[in-house]
């Protein structure tokens, strides 16, 4: 799904006007423009989440859902952007030149990205969620149920590929000059292609965001209780984990506001009756637009997971703290209390224990 528009009819390759000399100039200046700004992005946010990739995979030994997520989330963004070359490319020669493979391959890529960015921090938003009100079911996941877990979400997200890798094909076009112009083009009818767009806005947008939104609804309210009960925070100043928290939501409602305008430029002339009235200069920056807004996203992103990853150290680092102070209260109690306080202390991964004294500090 090319980011210029998901409608197949619109796009790049079909951004020029004829060759009239009245439009040229301002086209070269739009496409110009857009161009350098999609190769900014391109440099940032490529050495953002590599440099991501390498700090999180020197901490893949905790094998935690946090560092997993983050990495799913960093390869998919430098495959968000991998497209970024072949579309700035098409911008200025106004045609297609990697043939029908490139289409269906860089088309699918943008649709499978974008799916597991978000399938993965409706994962992490789940995970938080049951570390929250199921401390000991989080105890029992495994280091197999993670990765299987993340595997699922790229394997989800490629099934809902498929149709766009099926659908997509090179076809071509004569211009008012006598050549001919090559473009992606959906192959489906345009009820089918309707309902297939409709189908992806609900699983990229829709479904997520409710999902989404009730976990965070859930967890509002098991602070305000809790909070009812005792203090979790001191001097007014958020704890790491309430961070750990805003920290995801944060990310979350930058995809939105990334991707939501791109949604809704492809939705509207779908489910407008009438065509939209615009100038061709006007629907080329709006496409222009949309597209460097999606891409920004992926340029944002690790500077989101830098923060994100200080606060969830700060906040393990909190929960190992009174993890300790938790046990050594049994050392005045009798030795088999004692002994499992121990052995409570050495189990599973770091981040299982320190998570299973959540809900035992509310209380």
């Amino acid at each position: 799904m090319n980011k210029t528009s998901l409608n197949m009819n619109t796009s790049p390759p079909r951004v020029g006007n004829g060759g009239r000399s009245g439009t040229v100039d301002h086209e070269l200046v739009i496409t110009s423009t857009f161009g350098t700004l999609l190769s900014v992005v391109y440099i940032i946010g490529v050495s953002g989440n590599v440099y991501t990739l390498v700090v999180m995979c020197h901490s893949i030994r905790f094998a935690t859902s946090m560092y997993i997520s983050i990495i799913n989330l960093a390869l998919a963004d430098l495959l968000y952007l991998s497209t970024i070359p072949f579309v700035v490319s098409t911008y200025f020669l106004k045609d297609w030149y990697f043939g029908d493979v490139g289409c269906r391959i860089l088309l699918s890529l943008d649709l499978l990205t974008m799916h597991a960015s978000i399938f993965t921090l409706t994962v992490m938003c789940t995970e938080r969620y049951l570390a929250v009100t199921k401390p000991l079911d989080t105890v029992r996941r495994s280091k197999s149920y993670r990765k299987g877990l993340a595997w699922g979400v790229w394997l989800l997200s490629l099934v809902l590929t498929v149709p766009m890798m099926v659908m997509v094909a090179q076809t071509t076009k004569d211009t008012p000059d006598g050549g001919v112009k090559r473009m992606c083009a959906s192959t489906w009818a345009p009820l089918a292609y309707k309902v297939y767009v409709t189908v992806l806005f609900g699983t990229s947008i829709m479904a997520p965001g409710l999902i989404i939104g009730y976990l965070y609804v859930k967890l509002a309210r098991t602070y305000l209780e809790s909070q009812r009960n005792s203090v979790i925070s001191k001097g007014g100043k958020r704890s790491p984990k309430q961070k750990v928290l805003i920290m995801i939501f944060t990310i979350v409602l930058v995809f939105w506001a990334c991707f939501l305008p791109f949604w809704i430029w492809q939705l509207l002339p779908l489910y407008h009756t009438k065509p939209l009235s615009l100038a061709s200069q006007t629907h080329t920056c709006i496409n222009y637009l949309v597209a460097s807004l999606t891409y920004s996203n992926s340029c944002i992103n690790p500077f989101l997971y830098t923060l994100l990853t200080k606060n969830y150290r700060e906040y393990l680092k909190n929960r190992h703290r009174s993890f300790y102070r938790y046990t050594s209260s049994f050392k005045q109690r009798p030795p088999s209390l004692y002994s499992w306080g121990k052995s409570a202390s050495s189990s599973n991964q770091f981040e299982f224990n320190s998570e299973t004294l959540v809900m035992g500090t509310l209380k």
